[in-house]
């Protein structure tokens, strides 16, 4: 399907068009900028958005107006402004003599981002119509008006607004006629992140246009995927990061779609997946399992005024669900009383989350807050975070309402001024997984004391075996970015293993729960640090001491760097700096496989320090 065609530059945004059939054209925009100001962004590879618009139909000898299928955001205005008015002028010639209707806009997602874009739409062609799910339908209402608010003590009046365009809404399934013998099948898909979802699917060729389903975050040209290995990582990543604090929805969302007789999944970001499509959907299932096997959950519920809040809630999640916690993500502007009331009575910690609007916290957030205070468990930790402005006085309410409440706090207040930077994500996310460690062992030790103390590791002579495996201490260290945008985390690592000799490469296990995994995905760089027998203490005292979320494992040390600016240790006997290859998924681990590209030894006539164990239960 589709080769590329015309590309209209604005700085680093781009959209370039793919033909996918006579009358269907994706526009693609292209963003190759290293991104990080989302969770879903870690792996920093820019990302695509991509829109479908479907011209030249016909019914009964009238044409049918042009219809795009989800329109991007606001920062590919520009670019996608001048092609999709290229694309209508074309089409308006071909219909010639007889006037082309007006145009129509199936909007699958809506958030501050993408209302602002159509409103650019709007101005543009104010005859257009929307097309919208119900929850989508009130979103755009209530969003249309909102504008960010102005700093304080600025004068400057706000740009008027276009007119809300009117709404046709999706209730449940309906058909939408394109002409040329295709149809448009218009599914809403509601999840707490996505309560508007819109998924639309075009008979005649197999096109399932998902919207944020089965998506990812990568700059690419091609329309679909060359095959599946080569966005594996991307869509797995994604998963992890939106759909696992929802899975028991997103299941049911692929339950819903899988009964259609799909050829193509064409996401909302990332390329298209044409060959590998049923093994996605196998994937789905299989990423959310390990979330409905989980004894223990963590609720969090949140509103989101311009998507800022729900990013920190997204961090949180991410950094829980590391940990094997299942994350139950409750959006209480769109959850119904008995949802909600359900997800506090049985989850094991509590988050809640608000913007401040006007000095407030919106109306579904403070009736949630009086449903927890009623109805929640005062040995269940609880957390609060936001989003805030100028103030954050909804913020401080849900603290001092909790606290006089008498509920125990699990972390530090969370306060984050506009959007969370890198950094600050790394700390979020490292919040959830202490978190998550934390209702772990309170877990553990309830089953020693049930089991009368006993471990049951000490009578399985396999594990015991297992535990006389000897690796090499090492220090795993890596850094990402630079300046004030840097971020960076250690380990100490001991399940170490060369493993091939051309190209030269080793293995390294790393927990799914340690901080530094998200560093540490294909294409990453990292060092390894191999330690020295009778000198290994110093490292690995500052290195397993428990560092508090967002710290810097760094501190204090005088370091080296290896030439792509990786962290050595001086007191190592010997250092590789390496780059990821491959991820292999290993139960609680992640099997990491990188090839050397520089090393060096510091100290020639020393023997490496070796981990000696008593059980393969633990380290």
């Amino acid at each position: 399907m589709g080769n590329s065609s015309s590309a209209t530059p604005s700085a680093d945004r781009s959209v370039i068009l793919l033909p996918i059939e006579p009358g269907l054209v994706c526009l693609r925009g292209l963003s190759p900028k290293r991104l990080r100001f989302e969770v879903e962004y870690g792996l920093e590879r820019g990302t695509t958005a991509n829109a479908y618009l479907f011209t030249d139909g016909e019914h009964e000898g009238a044409p049918i107006g042009p219809v795009l299928v989800h329109p991007p955001g606001q920062s590919f205005a520009e670019p996608f402004l001048a092609a999709l008015a290229a694309e209508l002028e074309a089409a308006a010639t071909r219909a010639l003599p007889t006037p082309l209707p007006p145009l129509r806009l199936v909007v699958g997602f809506t958030n501050p981002n993408r209302v602002a874009f159509l409103r650019q739409l709007a101005a543009r062609w104010p005859d257009l119509s929307l097309i919208a799910s119900n929850a989508g339908a009130r979103l755009l209402a209530d969003l249309w008006p909102q504008v960010k608010p102005s700093a304080p003590g600025s004068s400057e009046p706000p740009a008027a607004l276009p007119p809300l365009p009117p709404i046709t809404i999706v209730k449940g399934e309906e058909l939408l006629e394109l002409g040329l013998g295709r149809q448009l099948r218009l599914i809403p898909v509601p999840t707490p992140r996505w309560p508007g979802a819109l998924v639309a699917f075009e008979e005649s060729s197999g096109l399932l246009m998902s919207g944020k389903f089965f998506a990812a975050h990568l700059c690419i040209e091609a329309f679909a995927e060359a095959n599946r290995v080569s966005s594996e990582e991307d869509r797995r990543h994604f998963y992890d990061c939106l759909m696992a604090p929802m899975a028991r929805q997103v299941e049911t969302v692929v339950d819903r779609l899988e009964d259609l007789p799909i050829r193509t999944i064409a996401p909302g970001h990332g390329p298209a997946i044409s060959e590998s499509w049923r093994s996605l959907l196998a994937d789905y299932r299989r990423w959310g399992e390990s979330q409905g096997k989980a004894q223990l959950s963590v609720a969090l519920l949140y509103a989101s005024a311009y998507g800022n809040t729900a990013a920190i809630a997204d961090a949180l999640a991410q950094g829980v669900s590391r940990t094997g916690v299942r994350v139950e993500s409750v959006n209480c502007e769109f959850a119904p009383p008995e949802q909600l009331l359900e997800t506090i009575r049985r989850c094991d910690a509590l988050l809640i989350g608000s913007p401040t609007l006007g000095g407030h916290a919106p109306t579904p957030i403070v009736s949630a807050l009086g449903t927890l205070l009623a109805e929640a468990d005062r040995a269940k930790p609880v957390g609060v975070f936001g989003s805030y402005g100028w103030s954050g006085e909804a913020i401080d309410l849900l603290e001092a309402k909790l606290r006089d409440g008498g509920f125990r706090f699990a972390f530090e207040t969370i306060r984050v001024k506009f959007s969370p930077d890198g950094a600050t994500l790394q700390r979020l996310e490292e919040t959830g997984t202490a978190l998550g460690r934390e209702l772990l062992g309170q877990q553990r030790r309830s089953k020693r004391i049930a089991a009368g103390g006993l471990s049951q590791s000490l009578s399985n002579t396999a594990v015991l075996a297992l535990g006389r495996i000897v690796g090499s201490l090492c220090v795993l260290t890596t850094r990402r970015g630079e300046g004030e945008a840097a971020v960076g985390s250690a380990m100490v690592a001991s399940w170490v293993s060369q493993a091939s000799f051309t190209p030269p490469g080793f293995t390294v296990a790393v927990a799914k729960d340690r901080a530094v995994e998200t560093l540490l995905h294909v294409g990453d760089a990292f060092t390894l640090n191999v330690l020295a027998e009778g000198r290994q203490m110093g490292p690995m005292k500052q290195f397993l001491q428990r560092f508090p979320p967002g710290a810097d494992r760094f501190a204090g040390l005088e370091l080296e760097s290896s030439p792509s600016g990786q962290p050595v240790l001086p007191e190592a006997m010997a250092w590789l700096e390496a780059r990821v290859s491959q991820r292999m998924e290993c139960g609680d681990h992640w099997l990491l496989y990188a090839q050397v590209d520089h090393g060096g030894l510091l100290d020639p006539v020393a023997l490496t320090a070796v981990h000696q164990r008593r059980s393969g239960a633990n380290y």
